[in-house]
């Protein structure tokens, strides 16, 4: 018996289902401090040397960072090719502001010190600004639709159609829900920044940071408890109306799916699960602690935390539901029903046990060669050579 043979295909679809989740966390860990730093930038530096500072805190970083990104997109295009079709053709308009906002990020530090034109770099900053502002807000304005539902459904030969014009209009995103969870994803991210900062940075601009830090930190906390209060007594869940096949062909309409009272029910199946928001409570706490104290490793260690159990938090809870229909419930996306095939997710599983590894001891390579604090000494010393 081969290797093949003794992981399942239900198994496979769980591996991979834990995998993306890896994928966005680990976006949000290493990228996610560098668009907190960039949407910091205009706030916590006041002078061009000090500004300088702070870009050049994530400039020799925010490159190898967003690779978690591309590799996010690519998990769910191979792995997930439902899913992948649906929601980014009903997320099309939002994505495209989302690269945009990544394709201005890396002009704005190439060129940003290329004049010394006051107005020139200020409009940089700006752009950095937006490039890291922008991409947080809609990630969670994307996760506060997804918890709700999306209006699509599938024909018969399962080809994916929204209800009326909401693939095409923008602005149908912006719903009061998915505008708070896009709150809580900026402010998160935002104190994510200033624990970096406290990290790799020094005077005036570590103090800034860490003021800035504790309020965001405060409204994270907030904004998850209330987001989840709101998901509790204000949205409806999703469940399989009867049993459900974990290793069948991928085929969404194959399955009966209800509406239920609230998606709070999957912690009275799976109560396990309510360490996940115990994490992000718990890790956002410590980090405020830190940004206070002005510690600086641990701070940024706990600001982690925080990310992980609150991105945690929507995948546990959605389990095994990845993208619901408010439409037609029997079209929602599931683990077990919109991915790749048994051999097609193994060679991927194969591929990723080879050169994963590579790639985060290549990472932490990159880090440790990089450690230390950016100065003022730093930057007006390499004036010609640094962001």
């Amino acid at each position: 018996m081969t290797l093949y043979d003794l992981i399942s295909y239900d198994v496979l679809r769980v591996i991979w289902w834990l995998l993306l989740g890896v994928l966005l966390i680990g976006f949000a860990l290493t990228d996610g401090f560098d668009m907190g730093v960039g949407a910091l930038l205009p706030f916590v530096g006041r002078t061009d040397t000090e500004r300088r500072m702070v870009i050049n805190t994530v400039g020799p970083v925010w490159e190898g960072n967003q690779v978690w990104f591309i590799l996010g997109g690519g998990a769910i295009f191979a792995a997930w090719p439902p899913l992948y079709a649906v929601s980014f053709s009903g997320f099309y308009l939002a994505m495209f502001v989302v690269l945009a906002a990544f394709i201005v990020r890396p002009v704005a530090f190439k060129y940003r010190s290329k004049r010394v034109s006051p107005a020139w770099r200020s409009a940089w900053d700006w752009a950095l600004f937006a490039g890291g502002a922008v991409p947080a807000l809609i990630f969670g304005v994307a996760v506060g639709n997804v918890l709700q539902g999306v209006p699509f459904h599938l024909t018969d030969t399962l080809y994916p159609m929204y209800d009326g014009t909401f693939h095409a209009k923008f602005l149908g995103l912006l719903n009061p829900f998915a505008l708070l969870v896009g709150v809580v994803s900026l402010s998160m991210l935002l104190t994510h920044g200033a624990a970096w900062l406290g990290l790799k940075s020094e005077g005036v601009i570590v103090e800034r940071a860490r003021r800035i830090g504790t309020i965001t930190g405060m409204l994270t906390m907030a904004g998850f408890a209330l987001s989840g209060l709101w998901l509790a007594v204000g949205i409806e869940g999703y469940a399989f109306a009867g049993d459900v096949v974990t290793d069948g062909p991928s085929n969404p309409l194959m399955s009966e799916v209800i509406r239920t009272d609230s998606w709070f029910a999957a912690y009275a199946a799976r109560p396990w699960i309510a360490l996940a928001p115990m994490l992000g409570f718990l890790g956002t706490a410590m980090a405020i602690r830190g940004l206070r104290s002005g510690s600086e490793v641990s701070t940024l260690l706990w600001s982690k935390l925080g990310i992980f159990g609150m991105i945690s938090t929507v995948g546990l809870t959605m389990f095994p539901f990845i993208l619901p229909s408010t439409v037609d419930p029997n079209s929602s996306l599931t683990v077990w029903d919109s991915s790749s095939s048994h051999l097609t997710l193994f060679i991927m599983l194969v591929v990723t046990a080879i050169f994963m590894p590579i790639i985060l001891a290549y990472t932490a390579w990159v880090y440790r060669v990089l450690w230390g604090k950016v100065t003022e000494a730093d930057v007006t010393a390499n004036s010609d050579t640094v962001y």
